[in-house]
């Protein structure tokens, strides 16, 4: 278990006793009260022996016990000088219970030993509801510390030895069989299956893994058997680098947070003045009880404790859910200003395009099925680019490639083959000189001012086709340039490749605007040049080649990192290469910001309104506020805000479901974090449960187990 998970799932138990018991206490507080007994039996006061001094004991056991984490908060806060929350609370149940520890003893009035008490419990009451909804938020890391198995299938001299996954190094060879999570980051070098990543990447649909594919620790294989070389473990896998990437992420400052911090600062003197205000007031109007009352309770209701809530709860919500998605926060103030973003810039190789040479258009004069079958049967038999990729486009639509019987180059130009009883040419346009054929077509004229690629086919003597080349455009860049243009964002493009090219490829996608033939040490100019005409710039790229693009954009965005996600130069990493991950990214940081400027709404706005009405503003109308009604207020703004933060969940990418959240036990041996559900063994030790994650761990301990006794 993490340190913070501990530390909440600590505070989480503490304020629950405390509650239960300071409530239990408070019962006969409350019989005792005379203002109480009035309210209950009317002007029959039931009296007892020493019931001042019952009513003393008793608060003073619910100021100490019960009251201790806020005046230990006062002591700290005061030594740090960052008077705070804890600052309010303490000074106003410490003035409430030595006030009425006087009453006991001189004739000042009447005491607040009830409202003392109820304040206490309604606050121990709103901390337990919020060590709870923190603890659910800070179990971002735990989940996916969780993705990972405890145990591999290690495949040594033959046989299948069962080893704890910690103990696996590169190069060892482990065996996946169906339904198992993969052990760690390697490459398939035996089997093929289908592998479940959408815990990893947010990736829905299984993935289709054969011999060198790359796979990743944690995801789950499907029906088929795998055998998996090791890779990267430890700290260096993909897993451990997006948990690193995520605790620095929950953990950095953003702007919004310095805008909370100050707030909630300014806030603890305008309690404090407001405080003393309202008690002078009151108290010069011969009014000392309500004087103290009133203070009181502005003190307990201007608290800014669900403002010290209102960022890091969001922000630790938010960071899990777009590492669910594959989408990995290196810069949290970056994320903020994608929101604002007005001009997103695209490389086009290999982010809107495949970046691989592929058959976009044909044009066919004979049967389209006919014309694949020749010209793919003549390209079968050279290993030139354009060759394959015609045969891959012909295998892709299922025809049957038939063999030629004789074959040969026309260097320059294109080959030649018999096909069956026909005679088949296949080439540039300068192979039609060659054959004596003349070619007058609109639709082909319109693809080579595109700057395609365009292939003829020739069958005997006459032309029955063309097929036009180029770097293919990804099916998924259509929808993600319709997204952002919906959210009134533009789009631009750069390539290095010509006019021609850029243009059908930003004519195809709506794209607005784009720059053609540019050298990649010349893309940050154009970067910079967006920026200078006051446009808000995110550039998307690959994180290695776009790499002084990235730095000179607003924010950088580097897409299709796959498993290497230690990309220095770019503020959000895609770990998929699709390109809809960056409306969804822009979408989730809107979504975030907004959840952000609500909460520090519901956690400051509030005390626009009750402050007035905690200092009797309004007592002349009777509405006054006691000060467990102030505290009642405090809580629930503070609960409000916790709640509010959990709604982002509905933004997690579908199909990504984690277990359910389980307390995380340590193997003392290897160290390793395991489920005691799910635990190799457990044993007895000294009156404590041990649990192991593997055969060789519990050994191990057995041996020596005094060698493991502080790591129990």
């Amino acid at each position: 278990m993490s340190g913070h998970h501990a530390h909440h799932a600590h505070h989480m138990a503490q304020f629950k006793k405390k509650f239960i018991v300071s409530v239990i206490l408070t019962i006969p507080i409350l019989l005792l009260s005379e203002m109480i007994q009035k309210f209950i039996f009317g002007n029959k006061i039931a009296i007892i022996p020493f019931q001042n001094y019952a009513l003393l004991l008793l608060s003073a056991v619910v100021y100490v016990y019960g009251g201790w984490p806020f005046i230990k908060g006062l002591i700290d806060e005061v030594r740090a000088r960052l008077p705070g929350m804890m600052t309010l609370i303490g000074m106003a149940i410490t003035v409430a219970f030595f006030y009425s520890a006087a009453t006991v003893f001189l004739p000042l009035g009447m005491d607040f030993f009830w409202e003392l008490a109820t304040l206490i419990d309604v606050m121990l009451l709103g901390h337990w509801i919020e060590a709870k909804s923190v603890l659910g938020a800070s179990m971002a890391l735990e989940e996916l510390v969780r993705i990972m198995p405890t145990t591999a299938h290690l495949l040594k001299d033959g046989e299948i030895i069962d080893v704890p996954v910690s103990q696996l190094k590169p190069s060892d060879i482990v065996l996946v069989r169906p339904g198992e999570k993969i052990p760690s980051d390697g490459t398939v070098v035996e089997g093929e299956s289908y592998v479940n990543e959408a815990l990893l990447t947010g990736e829905s649909k299984p993935v289709h893994k054969e011999v060198n594919s790359k796979v990743i620790g944690g995801a789950i294989n499907g029906e088929g058997v795998l055998k998996v070389v090791v890779e990267k473990t430890g700290e260096d896998t993909y897993l451990a680098q997006v948990i690193k990437l995520v605790r620095q992420a929950q953990e950095s400052k953003s702007r919004t947070q310095d805008l909370a911090n100050r707030a909630a600062a300014l806030l603890f003197y305008v309690a404090l003045t407001a405080a003393i205000i309202a008690y002078v007031v009151w108290y010069v109007f011969g009014n000392p009880s309500l004087a103290l009352e009133n203070a009181v309770t502005v003190m307990v209701i201007a608290c800014p404790h669900a403002l010290g809530l209102a960022i890091p709860l969001v922000v630790a919500l938010s960071t899990s859910i777009t590492a669910k998605s594959g989408i990995l926060i290196r810069d949290r103030k970056a994320f903020e200003m994608v929101r604002a973003v007005d001009v997103v810039v695209f490389d086009k190789t290999g982010t809107l395009t495949l970046g691989s040479f592929g058959v976009s258009d044909t044009v066919s004069f004979i049967p389209e099925d006919e014309l694949l079958k020749l010209t793919a049967s003549v390209e079968l038999n050279s290993e030139h680019v354009i060759a394959k990729a015609i045969v891959a486009y012909a295998e892709q639509k299922g025809v049957k490639i038939p063999r030629a019987t004789i074959f040969r180059a026309i260097p320059g130009k294109g080959a030649y083959a018999k096909v069956g009883k026909r005679d088949v040419y296949v080439g540039s346009i300068s192979l039609l000189d060659e054959v004596n054929v003349k070619i007058e077509d609109q639709r082909i004229s319109e693809l080579m001012a595109q700057g395609k690629t365009v292939v003829f086919t020739v069958v005997d003597g006459k032309i029955a086709g063309a097929f036009a080349l180029s770097d293919v455009i990804r099916s998924e860049s259509y929808e993600a340039i319709k997204k952002l243009k919906e959210k009134g964002i533009r789009v631009y493009m750069l390539t290095g490749d010509s006019q021609e090219v850029a243009n059908w490829v930003a004519e195809e996608l709506g794209i607005d605007d784009y720059f053609a033939q540019v050298l990649p040490d010349k893309k940050a100019e154009k970067i910079g040049f967006l920026k200078e005409k006051g446009f808000k710039v995110a550039m998307v790229g690959d994180g290695v080649n776009d790499a002084p693009a990235l730095v000179t954009a607003d924010v950088g965005i580097a897409i299709g990192a796959g498993t290497d996600v230690a990309i220095e130069s770019a503020d959000i990493i895609l770990v998929k290469n699709d390109p809809r991950d960056v409306p969804k990214v822009i979408e989730l940081s809107r979504k975030t910001y907004s959840k952000m400027v609500q909460n520090l709404w519901w956690a400051a706005g509030y005390n626009i309104v009750t402050i007035p009405l905690a200092a009797g503003a309004l007592y002349n109308f009777g509405v006054v506020l006691p000060p467990w009604i102030g505290a009642l207020v405090m809580s629930l703004s503070t609960v409000i805000v916790a709640l509010n933060a959990q709604t982002l969940r509905k933004y997690e990418p579908k199909g990504v479901q984690f277990m359910e959240k389980k307390q995380l036990v340590k193997d003392p041996v290897c160290g390793m974090m395991i489920e005691p559900e799910t635990a190799y063994s457990k044993i007895e030790y000294e009156g404590r449960k041990v649990y192991f994650c593997s055969k060789h761990c519990e050994e191990e301990f057995k041996r020596n187990p005094k060698k493991y006794k502080s790591k129990i």
